[in-house]
Formats: C-alpha cells, sequence, structure tokens
C-alpha cells in the first residue's frame, strides 16, 4: 500500500504546484499557456479558457494561503490579473468563455459554469490577500448571476447565455429544452460557498442554501443516491446515465456547503445523503480501486477509462464518507484510490499527472494542459488529504 500519510499529499501537492510554475507559465506573452502538449511543451498560440485560468487563480491562492510560500503569491496575482484583464466583461458583466492566446475576447458567451469558477478563483483570491477588488468583482459576477440566470419560479440555475445574457441555445454540453445541469450546479454551490466563507452576506446564504436543497431534491435522485445530468426548467431529467467521479465529488463537497452554511437541519440532511452516495458510487469501482467513468444503464454500457480527475476526487470522497461514519470499508477504499494514483497516474518521467488512464493501466498520451485539465482537481485532493490526515494525528 502507498505512504497514506499527511507529509506523502504534502509533498505531491508541491510537486504539482512546481510542475505548472515551470511549464505552464507563459512568460513571453502574459499569464499561462492554454495547452501543453504530453512533452512539456507550451503551444504559444492556444486559446485560453476562464475555467483553467479561474483554476489556476483557486490553486495558487490556496497554496499561498496553506503554506505561505511567496511564489504562490506571485502566480496568484499572474492568474488574477489574466483574468481581470482579459475575462471580465466590463460592459455587460460576468466572463467571457474563452480568450486567444494574445488575450482578446474568443467565445464571448456567458457559460455559468465558467463564471461559477471565476467566482471560485476571485474569492479564494481574497481569502489569500485580502485584496478588496478581487471579492468586488466575485461579488459583482454573484449579482448577474442572480439577475440573469436563476429560475425564481422552479429554483436553480439556467445554463447559459449570449454574451449580453440573452437566450441562447449553445449550452456546450447540452442543448434545449436541457437547460439545467447537475455540473453547473454542482460547481456554482461550490463558489457560493467559497464566496460566502469571505463574505456571509444573508441573500448569498439564502441562495446557497436554496441551491444545495435543490440540489439533494432534483438532482441526486432519492432512490439510486445518483445525480442525474441534464434537466429542463421544470427538473424534468434526460437520462439515467451515472457519472461516477461526479457523485463522489459531490458526496465531500455538498456535505462541505452544508458545514459552511451551519444549518444544522440541513447539515443533517445533506449528510445522510452524502454517505449514500459514497455508498452508491462504490458500485463503479473496480477491482484495481479505480471508479470507471461513467455507465449507461440504458445500453448498459460502462466508459471504463480512468480520468485523473474523478481519481482525485474518489480519494477525497472515500475519506470524508469514512470521516463521517468511522466505517473502515471507506478509508480502505480512499487508501487504494491513493495507491492507484501512486501507481499510474503521477507521471514520474515527466512530472505531474496523465489525464486518463486505461482499463489495463496504460496512460493516454494526452496534453498535460489544456482546456479542462488544470491543478485544481488534483491539488485540492492533495491539499485535503494532507489537511484531513494531520488533524486526525492531533
Amino acid at each position: 500500500m502507498a505512504d497514506f500519510a499527511p507529509e506523502t499529499f504534502k509533498k505531491e501537492l508541491i510537486n504539482i504546484l512546481d510542475y505548472w510554475e515551470k511549464y505552464a507559465v507563459n512568460r513571453k506573452d502574459g499569464g499561462f499557456y492554454g495547452r501543453v502538449n504530453y512533452d512539456n511543451e507550451g503551444i504559444a498560440d492556444a486559446p485560453k479558457a476562464v475555467v483553467i485560468t479561474s483554476r489556476i487563480l483557486w490553486t495558487y491562492s490556496m497554496a499561498k494561503r496553506l503554506l505561505n510560500n511567496p511564489k504562490y503569491l506571485t502566480l496568484a496575482d499572474r492568474a488574477f490579473q489574466d483574468l481581470s484583464i482579459h475575462f471580465i466583461d466590463a460592459k455587460e458583466g460576468g466572463v467571457f468563455w474563452s480568450t486567444e492566446a494574445n488575450g482578446k475576447p474568443l467565445e464571448m458567451k456567458k457559460q455559468v459554469y465558467g463564471n461559477a469558477f471565476a467566482m471560485y478563483g476571485l474569492s479564494e483570491y481574497y481569502r489569500t490577500t485580502n485584496f478588496p477588488p478581487a471579492l468586488e468583482r466575485a461579488k459583482e459576477i454573484f449579482y448577474v448571476l442572480e439577475k440573469h440566470a436563476f429560475d425564481p419560479v422552479n429554483g436553480g440555475y439556467r445554463e447559459a447565455f449570449a454574451r449580453d445574457w440573452s437566450e441562447t441555445n449553445d449550452y456546450i454540453l447540452s442543448k434545449s429544452p436541457y437547460n439545467k445541469s447537475m455540473n453547473t450546479h454542482l460547481h456554482l454551490v461550490e463558489a457560493y460557498t467559497n464566496l460566502y466563507r469571505v463574505w456571509p452576506d444573508k441573500t448569498l446564504k439564502k441562495q446557497t442554501a436554496a441551491m444545495l436543497e435543490a440540489i439533494l431534491d432534483h438532482i441526486v435522485n432519492n432512490e439510486t443516491s445518483r445525480m442525474e445530468l441534464f434537466f429542463t426548467e421544470k427538473w424534468e431529467s434526460k437520462d439515467k446515465i451515472i457519472s461516477y467521479g461526479h457523485d463522489i465529488e459531490a458526496s465531500w463537497l455538498l456535505y462541505e456547503t452544508a458545514e459552511v452554511l451551519k444549518d444544522e437541519k440541513l447539515l443533517k440532511k445533506t449528510r445522510d445523503r452524502c454517505i449514500k452516495m459514497a455508498v452508491a458510487v462504490s458500485t463503479g469501482l473496480s477491482p484495481d480501486g479505480a471508479l470507471n467513468y461513467e455507465y449507461d444503464p440504458e445500453t448498459k454500457h460502462t466508459k471504463s477509462e480512468r480520468s485523473w480527475w474523478v481519481a482525485a476526487e474518489q480519494l477525497v470522497g472515500f475519506y470524508n464518507a469514512y470521516q463521517l461514519t468511522k466505517i473502515n470499508d471507506f478509508k480502505i477504499k480512499s487508501e487504494r484510490s491513493w495507491a492507484y494514483i501512486e501507481n499510474k497516474f503521477i507521471d514520474k518521467e515527466r512530472g505531474e499527472w496523465f489525464g486518463a488512464v486505461k482499463e489495463d493501466g496504460t496512460p493516454v498520451r494526452g496534453d498535460k494542459v489544456d482546456f479542462w485539465k488544470c491543478p485544481y482537481h488534483n491539488a485540492r485532493a492533495c491539499a485535503e488529504m494532507w489537511k484531513r490526515l494531520a488533524e486526525n494525528e492531533k
């Protein structure tokens, strides 16, 4: 069994941070590369996404707060400037989805998912620096989402809009009439929670609690304890595809939201549901300890490729379930998750983690950095495990 100790995870967190500092920083044109290939070569003309920029901002802000190394603040500053100058839409509010490599707006639509991560990164930067403009920009995103994306009739938040917040059918992951999604709600509640940590506003608390309730009541299927993925405005579900990674990620993120809100009734409801979700997701585990990616009960097809972000989330999710229940089987699942990561995902030659690993354990030779491959899932998982295991040793 791989070494399952606080210092192990602290060391891997630093390894990840060092990789991104060495290979992802675009020292010629500013900001960070939108793409770094398998051989750690930055692609100068690759477009950049608000998601990865915001996740880099969150990661280095978190790193400065926990490790207090000044170089992490320098990198967080770099991401903050990139996000502020190139992604924030000063005219219409919110953030653009992507830019060209030189920072010129590319896809100017307002994806709520992208705005959520901008808020998440900005609030963490403020949490670390107490720099007022960061909080103001996070609050501005909150207000514009409440104005345009919140559904006051059915609850929850719509998926996407045109640049001026008018209607669009370009949702990236789905199409009309499925204009609400699990993925957007999961990361929006995560962003609202982080913003509430630094700005305990009554309206923000109310909306965060209401969103958590909507997720528990509409997105999590109470019979299966699994989340469904896409919905109409009135919460009619598209299909029953199981996303194992999102289920285990939600099982600890939703509980974290309830903890931050300090609502005892909601905390109990969320705790019970999150434990059931961790039990249900265990059916997606393979004998090697890794979670499959997803399963379609209609076609009986399992997508068995292992993903870096799923591996990171199952590490934390199963350990969180162990902390809530003291059932040792959950701890074993977390330990096996880390053993798989250490043996199969960590690229000991080139650094960072492989984005994907085939069912037989063979790594996929894909990009190390792209629109979605970022330092947020694995750096956060290592930080969480370092903190949780260190706390247990006290």
